[in-house]
C-alpha cells in the first residue's frame, strides 16, 4: 500500500527542493525568501517532533530532516558569503547565516527536542548502528550546548552564540577585503618566472604587487631582492591588523565567557571534549611531542638556510622570515639539484585539473561528466564555476555533483577549501545526492599562462580529498553522519592521504607534460623534487606546531591575562627560529582562529593518521587499486557513522599508530 505524505512532509520536500535548485542566480531578496522558507519548515518540523510521540526511528528521521534543512541553508550561505561576486548577495548571505545560526542555537537549547531524543533512546534497538551512533551523539552535543541549564542561563548562551556568529563573519570579511598592494622597482622581479613577469608589466619603472596568493607566493619564493620580499611580506602580515586585532580580543573574551557559562574552565576544554584527543592537556602534550620529535631536524634545516644566506651576506647572523622561502628554494637547487621553477612548465593548470579528476576516477571507481545544460549552469554563483556530475564507473548510477570555483576574484575567499553545497542522505522517503564545491585561488588560464608549483598540485589533491570524502560518504541513511561529519581532528586525514599521489611518477606523467614541447615530466626531476621537499621537513613541522600552540593557548588561557601579539611573539620564539617583527599581526589574518578556534593541532594529528593509512597503499604499490577500493568502502563511504578510530582499524586491520609518521619525519 502506498503511503501518502502529510502536509508537513510536503512542506519539507518543497523547501529542500528550492534549496537544492540553486539560489545563486536570484536576487538577495529571493535568496533570503527561500532560505527563510527552509527555516520555517525546520521550525514546523521541530514543533511536530516535540508534540507528537514517535518511536526512535520516526523521531530521529524528523530530527534528521531538520539537520538537512538547517545544514543545507547554512552550507549555501557559506558558499554565497565566500564566493559570490555580488557584494549585495554576500551581505544577504551574512544575514542568512545569522538567522540560520540563531535557529541552530535555539535548536541545541530546546529542552523539548532534547526530551524527545532522550525518550527515543528506549526504542533505540529499532535503529541501525549508524542511527544509534547519531542519536547518542546528538544527546551529548545538546548537553554540551547547555540544554539542561536553567532558562536564564540558556538565554545568555543564545546571546553569546549570536554575538560570536557576528564576530566570526566580520573577522573573515576583514581578511577577504583587506587586499594590500606594494609598489616595487621593476628590477625587483629578477628571479621570477617569465610568465609571472609578463603578468606584471611595469609602469614608469614600477610594478604593483598584491597580497593575493597568486602574487605573494611566487614572489616570496623566487625574487632575489630581500628588501622587496620584505616589503611584500610585511604587507601580507599587516592585513586586517587594525580591524581584526580588537575583533580577535572580543572573539576570545566571548568564547571564554561561553565556556565558563557551560561549566568549562576554558574554551579549549569545550572545543576538544568531543574530538579524538579529548582534552586541551592532551592537545598540548601532542604539540610538545611533535615539537620534540622535529627539534633536531629543524635546527639542521635552519643551519642550512643560514649557511646559504651567508653566501650572499657573509656577516648574516640570522634568517629573516621573508628570506625563508627564497633560501629554501636555493638550498633545494644547490643540494638536491632542484628548483621549484623547473617543474612549473610541466604543470599547466588545465592539464593538472584533468589529471586530478582522472586520478580520482581511477582510484575510487567513479566518472566525472561535465555539466553543460543551461538550467543547471544557471545555478552557479559565478560564470567561471565549472560543474561535473559524478557517476559510478559504469556511468549508470549518479553519486553527486561537484562545483569547481578555481580562480581569484574580488570579494572571494582567499585560500583553498572544500565547501558543502548539499548534504547527501539515502533512506526510504529521503533520497538526496551530495554536492560539494572547491573554492580555490589558482592562476587563471584565461588571463595568462597558468603554470603551477608542485606544492599547488599537492593542494589540489588535498582539497579534492575533502570533496571525495563528502561525495562518497554522502550516501548514509542519516544526514547527521553524512560525508565529512566525523570527529574534527580526523577530517583532514583523507585529504592529507591523497597528497601522497603528488609524488607518484606514474600518476603525474599521465598529465604533467611540458606546455610547449609536450614532453612528460622526467622521473629524475620528480625524484629531485621529492628529495628537496624533505630538506625543510623539520622546520615545517615546528612552524605547524607554532600555529597549533597559538590557537590552543589563545583559547586555553583567560583572555584578560595576555596580549595576543605578545603571546604570539613568545610562542614564535619557542617553536620557530624566526623573530617576531614589531607592527605585524599574523593573528589578524589567521582565519583558522575563527573556524578552528583552539584545535588547529588537528592538521598534524590527522597527518599522523594519514601517514599510517598510506602505509597500506605504499606496501601494495600505488598502481594496485585494491587498497583504494577498500579505503573507499571502509573509511570514506561510512562518513561519520562510526568513530574515526574504528574506521582506521577496519581499513588497517589494527589500531593506527604513530610509527609511519615518525619514519616519514626522520627519513630523507
Amino acid at each position: 500500500m502506498m503511503m501518502t505524505k502529510t502536509g508537513l512532509e510536503l512542506d519539507v520536500d518543497a523547501a529542500l527542493a528550492q534549496l537544492g535548485a540553486g539560489l545563486f542566480g536570484g536576487t538577495p531578496t529571493s535568496y533570503l525568501t527561500i532560505t527563510r522558507r527552509a527555516l520555517e519548515a525546520a521550525r514546523a518540523l521541530i514543533a511536530d517532533l516535540k508534540s507528537i510521540p514517535g518511536g526512535a526511528e520516526q523521531t530521529l528521521a524528523r530530527y534528521d530532516d531538520v539537520t538537512l534543512l538547517i545544514g543545507d541553508a547554512a552550507s549555501l550561505a557559506s558558499v554565497c558569503r565566500n564566493g559570490h561576486p555580488d557584494r549585495a548577495m554576500r551581505e544577504a548571505a551574512d544575514t542568512a547565516e545569522q538567522e540560520i545560526e540563531a535557529l541552530s542555537t535555539e535548536l541545541a537549547l530546546d529542552r523539548g527536542v532534547y526530551d524527545a531524543l532522550v525518550g527515543a533512546q528506549k526504542d533505540a534497538s529499532e535503529l541501525d548502528a549508524a542511527g544509534r551512533h547519531l542519536l547518542d551523539k546528538l544527546i551529548k552535543d545538546m548537553r554540551r550546548a547547555g540544554v539542561d541549564r536553567d532558562e536564564a542561563t540558556r538565554k545568555e548562551i543564545r546571546r553569546l552564540r549570536d554575538e560570536l556568529v557576528l564576530i566570526g563573519q566580520e573577522f573573515g570579511k576583514n581578511i577577504i577585503e583587506d587586499v594590500r598592494t606594494v609598489e616595487i622597482s621593476a628590477d625587483a622581479l629578477r628571479g621570477l618566472p617569465a610568465d609571472y613577469v609578463a603578468a606584471h608589466p611595469a609602469e614608469g619603472g614600477k610594478v604593483r604587487l598584491s597580497t593575493d596568493n597568486t602574487d605573494y607566493v611566487p614572489f616570496i619564493t623566487y625574487a632575489t631582492s630581500s628588501p622587496a620580499r620584505q616589503a611584500l611580506w610585511r604587507a601580507y602580515r599587516e592585513r586586517a591588523r587594525d580591524k581584526n586585532l580588537p575583533m580577535l580580543d572580543r572573539l576570545l573574551r566571548r568564547r571564554h565567557e561561553l565556556a565558563q557559562l557551560l561549566g568549562y574552565s576554558s574554551y579549549a576544554q569545550l572545543a576538544t571534549e568531543d574530538k579524538m584527543i579529548g582534552t586541551p592537556e592532551k592537545a598540548a602534550a601532542f604539540i610538545e611531542q611533535i615539537s620534540a620529535a622535529s627539534e633536531t631536524r629543524a635546527a639542521g634545516d635552519y643551519a642550512q638556510l643560514l649557511e646559504r644566506k651567508r653566501k650572499d651576506d657573509p656577516g648574516a647572523t640570522q634568517v629573516d622570515p621573508w628570506d625563508a622561502a627564497y633560501l629554501s628554494d636555493r638550498v633545494s637547487e644547490e643540494q638536491a639539484g632542484y628548483s621549484a621553477q623547473e617543474v612549473r612548465p610541466y604543470l599547466e593548470f588545465r592539464r593538472v585539473q584533468r589529471g586530478v579528476l582522472d586520478t580520482m576516477a581511477r582510484l575510487f571507481g567513479v566518472r566525472f561528466v561535465a555539466v553543460t545544460e543551461a538550467h543547471a549552469l544557471s545555478g552557479r554563483w559565478a560564470p567561471e564555476v565549472e560543474l561535473y556530475d559524478v557517476l559510478d564507473d559504469k556511468g549508470e548510477r549518479p553519486l553527486g555533483r561537484i562545483y569547481l570555483d578555481m580562480f581569484p576574484r574580488e570579494g572571494k575567499y582567499k585560500h583553498y577549501a572544500q565547501f558543502t553545497v548539499r548534504t547527501g542522505v539515502s533512506r526510504p522517503g529521503r533520497e538526496r545526492l551530495p554536492e560539494g564545491a572547491l573554492l580555490c585561488n589558482f592562476p587563471d588560464p584565461t588571463e595568462r599562462l597558468a603554470l603551477l608549483e608542485l606544492d599547488q598540485v599537492r593542494t589540489f589533491f588535498h582539497e579534492f580529498g575533502h570533496l571525495m570524502h563528502h561525495l562518497l560518504g554522502g550516501h548514509t541513511p542519516w544526514a547527521g553522519v553524512s560525508g565529512v561529519a566525523t570527529e574534527w581532528d580526523f577530517v583532514e586525514a583523507p585529504s592529507q592521504l591523497l597528497e601522497e599521489w603528488t609524488w607518484d611518477w606514474n600518476t603525474l606523467t599521465a598529465f604533467a607534460h611540458h606546455h610547449e614541447s609536450g614532453a612528460p615530466l622526467p622521473r629524475a626531476l620528480l625524484d629531485k623534487a621529492r628529495t628537496a621537499d624533505a630538506l625543510g621537513k623539520g622546520l615545517w613541522a615546528r612552524q605547524q606546531m607554532f600555529y597549533a600552540a597559538l590557537s590552543l593557548e589563545y583559547h586555553r588561557r583567560d583572555p584578560a591575562s595576555f596580549d595576543t601579539s605578545q603571546l604570539l611573539a613568545e610562542l614564535q620564539a619557542r617553536y620557530t627560529p624566526y623573530r617576531y617583527i614589531e607592527g605585524t599581526a599574523f593573528q589578524a589574518s589567521f582565519g583558522h582562529l575563527s573556524g578552528y578556534s583552539a584545535i588547529y593541532y588537528t592538521y598534524m594529528w590527522s597527518l599522523v593518521i594519514a601517514k599510517d593509512l598510506f602505509s597500506r597503499f605504499a606496501k601494495a604499490g600505488l598502481d594496485d587499486l585494491a587498497p583504494a577500493r577498500l579505503y573507499r568502502d571502509e573509511v570514506l563511504a561510512p562518513g561519520g557513522s562510526r568513530p574515526a578510530a574504528e574506521l582506521c582499524e577496519r581499513f588497517l586491520g589494527r589500531p593506527y599508530t604513530v610509527d609511519a609518521f615518525r619514519t616519514w619525519l626522520e627519513g630523507a
